[in-house]
């Protein structure tokens, strides 16, 4: 044997990953009854972490490295930090409606060029809040 791990048989399976990214943005949601704390301008430090898996890794053993990910985090400080993601969305800016826009700019914009498949999007709005957007496997 050449190595502790020419003594371990490698079971078959996936290797998931996630990347979380930061920024900053307002909202409101006026449909909600005016009595309604969120149908007031307000603010949040979000949290988006991105899933990937894959079957098979890329060399050096990798599912995606995490570096190719930039444009993402390219996307949110230019796009969404310090907006008004009202402004920005095309639907109610809640956090579960952030996270399925994310999932489809991650999709089309990123996916093609990289070799993880985008698995979910999970969107924290506060510590003890979060919306996931899981992705269906096509």
């Amino acid at each position: 044997m050449n190595s502790a791990l020419d003594a371990v048989s490698l079971p078959k399976g996936t290797t998931t990953i996630g990347k979380t990214f930061d920024f900053e943005a307002g909202h409101l949601l006026p449909d909600l009854p005016s009595g309604h704390k969120c149908s007031r301008q307000h603010g949040h430090s979000y949290q988006v972490e991105v899933v990937l898996t894959a079957s098979t890794l890329e060399a050096p053993g990798f599912v995606t490295d995490f570096g190719a990910l930039a444009p993402f985090k390219k996307f949110l400080d230019t796009e969404l930090d310090h907006r008004n993601l009202h402004e920005i969305l095309p639907c109610a800016p809640t956090s579960e409606n952030l996270a399925r826009f994310l999932a489809g700019w991650f999709i089309q914009h990123l996916q093609p060029d990289i070799p993880g498949r985008l698995v979910a999007v999970r969107v924290r709005e506060t510590e003890r809040s979060w919306a996931r957007f899981d992705v269906e496997e096509q």
